[in-house]
């Protein structure tokens, strides 16, 4: 590993990137949570899942519609309504453009069209791009190939309830700090939210063993052990069950070596027992994706070292290196490099729940849903 850890790394960016910053510690600390987002966003891409996702979108609690929560991938059923080719000369690329495109059998409230850019005039590409909103479902648009003479965008319809959530949290310990409130809660709000958004609820008994209990549209309330009831569900295709599912994913990183595989904190606890799957993105991962793509990049890699130079460089601007906004040659540099290493990369993560999985299950998982006949299960 390039750095012995995280904190190291963390050491490294602070002298030799955000110097100029007032608190350069914890301007190094929120670019490392990006870099986790970011990680995550092109695994998903690099799976060829990035046509379900969403970003950033808010999610109801089950049965408790009062109460929504931000988060920051949701995948949701998909559906492809349209492929729009634009010319190079009509950027920026707005949603109104890729709408004005579409077949006239594509209905599009008028009341619900969104003021998204897809990729704007100095090539800042928006992932997941929303492009309108209806009762029940939402259009996105996602930039599918841009070369010399035109751009192609795919158009699909999502429906709102996800079928999955992912979410990123960097808790732990960080170097010369006290075990405190910060690192606890953070944890605990990623519990909550983990918890409270599916039909399928926890509960544990007197002996410490989990169980999953589900009240279905008939009135029945089904309880059986939890991984057993979990796995039951993701290959099920009764509507009554699948409809308000959701699983939930964590995708946790350090702050220091707070995290052994005999051995977890209150923090890992929190967020093992509330989340179905727990990734962790090894200290190992995160060092290498700096040194590779942010310190000492190949020539091919370059843009995305430079699109994250010029968005922490202590001068005002769009930031060009976010999960939302991205410089385009740096998306297409990292779409590149993830596929073509997806095997280290799905490397980068140890699972911590469910024990003895690999991500590898949870990727057929997440396509198990994803190639469901949604269209009929909420017909």
């Amino acid at each position: 590993m390039a750095y012995e850890s995280v904190d190291a790394l963390q050491r490294a960016l602070t002298e030799n990137v955000f110097y100029y910053a007032k608190d350069a510690k914890k301007a190094a600390g929120r670019a490392l949570g990006t870099l986790v987002e970011i990680i995550t966003f092109y695994l998903l891409k690099g799976w060829d899942y990035e046509r379900y996702t969403a970003i950033e979108r808010r999610v109801a609690e089950y049965g408790n519609p009062d109460i929504t929560h931000n988060v920051e991938f949701t995948l949701h059923p998909s559906f492809r309504i349209a492929t729009v080719l634009l010319g190079r000369s009509g950027s920026p690329i707005t949603s109104r453009k890729i709408i004005a495109k579409l077949p006239n059998e594509v209905k599009v409230p008028e009341t619900g069209i969104k003021g998204n850019v897809l990729l704007s005039s100095n090539g800042i590409l928006r992932n997941a791009c929303t492009l309108w909103e209806s009762a029940e479902s939402f259009g996105v648009g996602y930039l599918e190939k841009y070369d010399a003479n035109s751009a192609t965008v795919g158009v699909y319809r999502l429906l709102d309830h996800p079928f999955a959530v992912l979410e990123c949290k960097r808790v732990g310990v960080e170097e010369g700090m006290k075990k405190g409130p910060q690192t606890i809660e953070k944890a605990k709000q990623g519990a909550y939210v983990a918890r409270a958004i599916s039909s399928l609820q926890k509960v544990r008994l007197r002996n410490g063993a989990v169980h999953g209990i589900l009240h279905t549209e008939t009135g029945e309330m089904l309880c059986k052990p939890y991984v057993a009831f979990l796995e039951e569900i993701i290959v099920s295709n009764a509507p009554e069950i699948l409809k308000d599912f959701t699983l939930t994913v964590g995708v946790v990183s350090n702050h220091g070596n707070w995290f052994t595989s005999e051995d977890h904190n209150k923090e890992l606890k929190v967020l093992a027992q509330s989340y179905d799957w727990l990734l962790f993105l090894t200290d190992a991962g995160l060092s290498e994706f700096v040194e590779t793509l942010l310190i000492k990049p190949k020539r091919e890699y370059e843009s995305i070292r430079d699109a994250f130079a010029q968005s922490y460089n202590g001068r005002r601007g769009v930031n060009r290196f976010t999960k939302v906004r991205i410089d385009l040659r740096a998306d297409q540099a990292l779409q590149d490099f993830f596929r073509r290493n997806s095997c280290a990369v799905e490397r980068w993560f140890n699972t911590i729940s469910p024990k003895g999985r690999g991500i590898l299950e949870l990727k057929d998982e997440l396509l198990t849903l994803a190639s469901k006949r949604w269209d009929e299960i909420f017909a």
